[in-house]
C-alpha cells in the first residue's frame, strides 16, 4: 500500500511536468507560426518591424524621368525612426540620399551591398535594409542599439546533433523529476500511511490511537485524536452500560421471578383438590395473583415505554390542560393510595389556572415516577412539596427533605438500568422510572435538572 502511494504520486509528477513541457513547446510553435503566416506582432510590440518598415518605404519614393525623390511624409518617417537613405541606380551608384551620416560611400559594387546588407559597415549602433523599386535600390540605416541582425548558417547534422542532445536532456529532466516527486511523496505518503494505519485500528477498534500534529495533514491528525477520545470514551460509556445492563437485567429476571413464583404458587393451591378453601381464602388468593400481576404489566409498560422514547419512536398526543389541577390530582391519587396515606405530600401553586400543552397520559407518568422516587428513597416522615408556579416559562419543583443523593449518584439517577441505593421494601418498578420521566420531559421540549445535598434533601425542577 505505502510504495502503491508513493509510486502514484511519482507518476502524477512526471506526468504533470512532461505535459506543461509540450504544452509550453506546442504554445511556442503556434505562436510562431502564426505571427509568420498572419503577420500578427505577437513577439513585439505594436510598431512596424524594421523589415517592413524598409519594405513599405519604397510607396514614400517618386521617380519622374529618372529623378528621384521622397516624398515629405517619407521624411518625417525617417525623422522618427532616426534614419537615413541612400537610393542607387542599377550601377550601383547613390543618385539620392538623406539624411546621410558622414563616411558613408557614394558607390557601391555588388559584394559592397551585400556586405552592408549583411554585417554593421557604417557604426556599432546602425542596421542597415535594402529596399527597391523599379530598377533602383535602397539602402536605409536605422540608428538603434537595440536593433541587431544576425546571419545564421544552418547544418542539418548539427540540428540532428541538437535534437539528440535534447532528448538526453529531457531524460534526465525525466530522472530529476523522479527524485523530486520521490522525496516529496515521501514527505507526503509517509504521514498518509500513518492516518490510513491509524483509521484501520479505529475501524478495528483499537482505540489507543495518538498522533502528534505536525506538517501538511496537521488538521487531519487533530481531528483523528479527537475522534479515538471520542469513541474511547464511547467505549467507555458502552462497557459502563452494558455493565449496568447485565446487573438490571438479573434484577429485573429476580423481581419478575418472585411474583411469578407467587402467582404460581397460589394458582396451584387453589387448583389443588386436596384442598378445600373458603371463598374467602379463594379472594385473598386471588387477590395477590392480580397484585403481583399488575406488578409485572408495569415492569414491561416501563420496558416497552423506555424503548420506544429511546428510539423516538413515541407520538405525542398533546392538547391544551390545566398543568395546576393535573399535579393536583396526581397527588391526591397517590395520597388516595393506602400505601402512602400516611405520607407528607404538600401541594403548593400561585395560580389556579396555568395552561400548557402536553401529553396529558405520559405527562401524569413522568411526575408520578418522581415524586414516587422521592417516597422510596426516603423515610416515612419525610416532606415532599409539589410547587407549580408560572414565570416567563411554566416552572416544576418536586422538593423533599429526606436523606439527599451522593454526588456520585447524582449523575447516575436518570440513566437506564441504574438503581439508586437505599430503596427499601418500598421499591417498585423496573429501574427505569427516572429515565422515562427525563426522556419525556425533553419530548415536550422541557429541561429537568436535579441538585441534592446529603441529609437535606433533594430538589428537582422542570421547565416547560
Amino acid at each position: 500500500m505505502k510504495w502503491k502511494l508513493t509510486g502514484r504520486y511519482i507518476l502524477s509528477i512526471v506526468l504533470v511536468v512532461t505535459l506543461v513541457v509540450f504544452i509550453n513547446i506546442f504554445t511556442m510553435l503556434a505562436l510562431i507560426s502564426a505571427q509568420a503566416i498572419f503577420n500578427i506582432p505577437i513577439f513585439q510590440g505594436n510598431e512596424t518591424s524594421p523589415e517592413l518598415f524598409t519594405r513599405q518605404f519604397q510607396d514614400k519614393i517618386n521617380i519622374v524621368n529618372d529623378h528621384v525623390t521622397i516624398t515629405e511624409a517619407g521624411k518625417k518617417a525617417l525623422d522618427e525612426e532616426n534614419a537615413w537613405i541612400q537610393v542607387l541606380d542599377e550601377n550601383g551608384k547613390v543618385i539620392y540620399s538623406y539624411r546621410t551620416p558622414m563616411g558613408v560611400k557614394e558607390k557601391y559594387t555588388p559584394s559592397d551591398i551585400v556586405q552592408t546588407y549583411k554585417y554593421k559597415e557604417v557604426n556599432a549602433e546602425t542596421t542597415v535594409f535594402v529596399g527597391g523599386k523599379e530598377d533602383y535600390s535602397y539602402f536605409i540605416g536605422i540608428e538603434n542599439p537595440a536593433l541587431n541582425r544576425y546571419v545564421i548558417s544552418i547544418d542539418n547534422r548539427t540540428i540532428n546533433h541538437v535534437v539528440k542532445i535534447s532528448g538526453i536532456v529531457f531524460i534526465i529532466d525525466i530522472f530529476i523529476a523522479l527524485l523530486i516527486g520521490y522525496f516529496f511523496s515521501k514527505r507526503l505518503t509517509q504521514p498518509l500511511q500513518a492516518l490510513i494505519n491509524g483509521i484501520k485500528r479505529l475501524a478495528n477498534k483499537d482505540y489507543a490511537v495518538n498522533y502528534v500534529p505536525k506538517g501538511v495533514y496537521k488538521d487531519v491528525f487533530q481531528n483523528v485524536n479527537f475522534l479515538s477520545n471520542q469513541l474511547t470514551a464511547n467505549e467507555k460509556e458502552r462497557k459502563k452500560l452494558e455493565i449496568m445492563r447485565e446487573d438490571w437485567i438479573g434484577n429485573i429476571s429476580h423481581d419478575i421471578k418472585t411474583p411469578l413464583a407467587s402467582i404460581q404458587g397460589y394458582a396451584e393451591l387453589i387448583k389443588d383438590q386436596d384442598y378445600d378453601f373458603s371463598i374467602g381464602e379463594i379472594r385473598e388468593y386471588a387477590g395477590i395473583i392480580e397484585q403481583k400481576s399488575l406488578y409485572i404489566k408495569e415492569v414491561i409498560e416501563d420496558l416497552n415505554l423506555t424503548t420506544r422514547l429511546k428510539n423516538k419512536a413515541l407520538f405525542l398526543n398533546k392538547k391544551t390542560v390545566n398543568i395546576v389541577d393535573l399535579l393536583r390530582n396526581i397527588v391526591i391519587d397517590i395520597l388516595n393510595d393506602p400505601k402512602y396515606s400516611n405520607r407528607h405530600i404538600v401541594f403548593q401553586v400561585t395560580q389556579e389556572k396555568i395552561l400548557v400543552e402536553i401529553d396529558e397520559i405520559l405527562f401524569r407518568r413522568a411526575i408520578n415516577n418522581l415524586i414516587y422516587n422521592a417516597i422510596v428513597h426516603n423515610d416515612e416522615n419525610v416532606r415532599i412539596d409539589v410547587i407549580i408556579e408560572k414565570e416567563e416559562r411554566t416552572h416544576l419543583r418536586i422538593k423533599d427533605n429526606g436523606k439527599g443523593i451522593e454526588k456520585k449518584e447524582l449523575d447516575k439517577i436518570f440513566d437506564r438500568y441504574y438503581r439508586g441505593t437505599n430503596t427499601g421494601d418500598a421499591h417498585r418498578g423496573s429501574g427505569l422510572g427516572m429515565a422515562i420521566a427525563k426522556d419525556i420531559i425533553q419530548e415536550h421540549k422541557g429541561e429537568l435538572t436535579v441538585s441534592s445535598e446529603i441529609g437535606h434533601g433533594t430538589t428537582i425542577d422542570i421547565k416547560l
